[in-house]
């Protein structure tokens, strides 16, 4: 089998594991138990130096973050579908709201949680407000990110914001809450679930 997701289902591979189901494509988790520190045993390490979780291979190709990983498995399996061709005009916006995610969303949330003082104009996410104000212009009225076509940014978007929803790092807006609803609704993501959630017994890991 080609692609092996390295997977703990209380690590960002938990939403790779979507954007592999919303693929259709075959693939293998490999479990790599954290409280063990397993994800700095050197043979993890030679793949991320970074020691983190998610790490995705596709035979001797190796990708890491989760946005690079989004954008690297739609383009490779599912172009036109889950990724605007690159002379597509929706390609730009498509790119546009996937890197939003990692580079504001995340660090404009912990810099609130954690109460971090910056200039707005000295950090990449401004202020935790203009963060929010511009994830619901991204939503709008629309369905998805791009109007009525799901692609993976709403994967790599929605992900992050569900999770955050989820352990109150996010105000609850109504656009916010009403776009995870619908995401929530695939079956795609409801498969992913399931099988986090198989893990999560097997491994004896419930909380």
């Amino acid at each position: 089998m080609s692609l092996v997701l390295y997977h703990h289902p209380y690590s960002r591979a938990a939403g790779v594991l979507w954007m592999l189901e919303e693929l259709g494509v075959q693939y293998d988790l490999r479990f790599v138990d954290l409280l063990a520190g397993a994800h700095k045993a050197p043979e993890l390490l030679a793949l991320n130096p970074m020691g983190k979780l998610p790490i995705l291979t596709d035979g001797d190709q190796v990708v890491t973050e989760v946005a690079a990983i989004g954008l690297y498995l739609a383009d490779r399996y599912a172009l036109g579908r889950l990724a605007p061709k690159p002379d597509d005009p929706q390609r730009g916006t498509y790119l546009r709201w996937s890197f939003f995610a990692p580079s504001v969303i995340e660090p404009g949330a912990t810099a609130k949680m954690n109460g971090w003082e910056a200039k707005p104009s000295q950090v990449g996410w401004g202020t935790y407000e203009s963060m929010l104000q511009t994830l619901e212009f991204a939503i709008g009225d629309r369905q998805y990110l791009l109007g009525d076509t799901f692609s993976m940014a709403d994967i790599v978007v929605g992900g992050t914001l569900r999770y955050m929803l989820l352990f109150k790092m996010l105000e609850p807006r109504p656009a916010l809450t009403g776009y995870v609803e619908r995401l929530s609704a695939r079956p795609a993501l409801q498969r992913a679930d399931a099988r986090n959630n198989a893990v999560i017994q097997e491994r004896g890991l419930a909380r």
